[in-house]
């Protein structure tokens, strides 16, 4: 699954860490959902688009 979490991110001016301690989870996880190495759970998936303020569907894009 395709994402733009990055963009997000930076849009934020947040570090992967800033992210990752806000949903909870390491910096390498974040690295691996940008990089599209790793789906994230739903929750997680719900507390990545939470802390961005936008929707999973802002987030995800279906491949």
């Amino acid at each position: 699954m395709k994402n733009i979490l990055k963009q997000l991110r930076n849009e934020h001016e947040w570090s992967q860490q800033t992210l990752a301690e806000k949903v909870g989870v390491s910096r390498q996880t974040i690295i691996a959902i940008e990089k599209g190495k790793y789906d994230p759970s739903l929750p997680l998936a719900f507390k990545l688009a939470s802390s961005l303020q936008v929707t999973i569907e802002d987030i995800f894009i279906p491949d």
